[in-house]
């Protein structure tokens, strides 16, 4: 019997934008070890930048002291990705699919997220803080 291989990595980030390039490549070192090729995980950098820049504006208010946390689980398969915080949250009904006729700044972030990854999960409850479940599998199938 053959068992999957799965690898976990788990930080803890303190809550400042100087630290997402620290994430970022975090992240192309362990897809560049999964597999992954440069578009992919261009992609990915991408991707995670926005939900932590997420977590640390939003989770965080970007207040001294608080941190966020990220999980890389890497498969034979795929990557996933998972940015949390302990923040408020916020009612997931709330967050409005951005109209790209009437482009403004901010508001972009999920539907990047969405776009750029191959599943996308989004967990909040006011109060209890958020959660961003990203996935890209390997190879053309997704």
């Amino acid at each position: 019997m053959n068992m999957m291989q799965m690898d976990e990595f788990k930080l803890t980030v303190p809550s400042k934008p100087e630290y997402v390039g620290v994430i970022r490549l975090t992240l192309a070192a362990i897809a560049s070890r999964v597999g992954f090729d440069i578009e992919k995980i261009e992609d990915m950098k991408v991707a995670v930048a926005e939900a932590c820049t997420n977590a640390i504006i939003h989770g965080c208010h970007c207040e001294h002291g608080k941190n966020f946390n990220i999980d890389f689980v890497s498969t034979e398969e795929k990557l996933t990705i998972l940015v949390y915080d302990d923040g408020e949250g916020c009612y997931l009904d709330n967050i409005e699919e951005p109209d790209l006729t009437k482009p403004k700044e901010g508001g972009l972030g999920i539907f990047i997220i969405k776009s750029l990854m191959d599943d996308v999960e989004i967990k909040s409850e006011k109060g209890k803080g958020m959660m961003i479940k990203m996935i890209k599998y390997l190879g053309d199938e997704a």
